[in-house]
């Protein structure tokens, strides 16, 4: 099962590396303002979109080791779900808004697709399991040094997500940063854990 837990660590951190990269170097997208899944969009949407999926079933593999190794289910259920609401963002696209691609209008669209409304939703879950797996991880660990981490990794996250959630409905230009922060809070805590489990 260690492979798996290895498989789960890369599939954790991958996800972060390809969306700053590709993000950082997309003509027209603003890191700063625009979210992760706006990267699905455009000529080179299909980074992203596999970075989604690929990664949501790397993660999604490595739960199968967590309960050989640390014992129990919530946790393991957590992390899988998580992978598969990755999978799931990838699978369904958001619509074209606030500036990107290059040439979409600046606001949102009146109507959403129903492609966008099963993105909301299982970006929903991702953005509640983000720190609700941490949380459960406090009463799942024996460690005390990681019963403590996960908390306070339970606690930025939670926090994070929460602005993220109000700067998107007022389109803060901060919106990116603070989404990006949740994530890497979330995804590096997370890698972690896999290997954590492997030792």
């Amino acid at each position: 099962m260690t492979a798996l837990s290895w498989l789960g660590a890369a599939g954790s951190w991958l996800f972060v590396v390809v969306f700053l990269l590709d993000g950082l170097t997309r003509p027209g997208y603003h890191p700063a303002r625009h979210p992760v899944s706006a990267l699905a969009l455009g000529p080179r949407g299909w980074i992203q979109t596999t970075n989604f999926i690929l990664c949501g079933l790397l993660i999604t593999a490595g739960a199968a080791a967590l309960p050989q190794a640390l014992g129990g289910l919530p946790l393991p259920l957590a992390v899988a779900a998580l992978g598969l609401a990755l999978v799931a963002s990838g699978a369904f696209r958001m619509d074209p808004m606030r500036g990107y691609p290059p040439g979409t209008p600046d606001e949102d669209p009146e109507h959403f697709s129903l492609t966008h409304r099963f993105h909301d939703w299982a970006g929903m879950v991702v953005f509640l399991l983000l720190p609700l797996t941490p949380l459960i991880a406090v009463f799942a660990l024996a460690s005390p040094s990681w019963m403590w981490a996960s908390g306070i990794i339970a606690a930025a996250t939670a926090l994070c997500s929460g602005a993220f959630g109000q700067l998107w409905e007022r389109d803060s230009p901060y919106t990116g940063v603070v989404q990006r922060a949740t994530i890497i809070l979330g995804l590096s805590w997370l890698g972690a854990l896999f290997l954590h489990g492997a030792a």
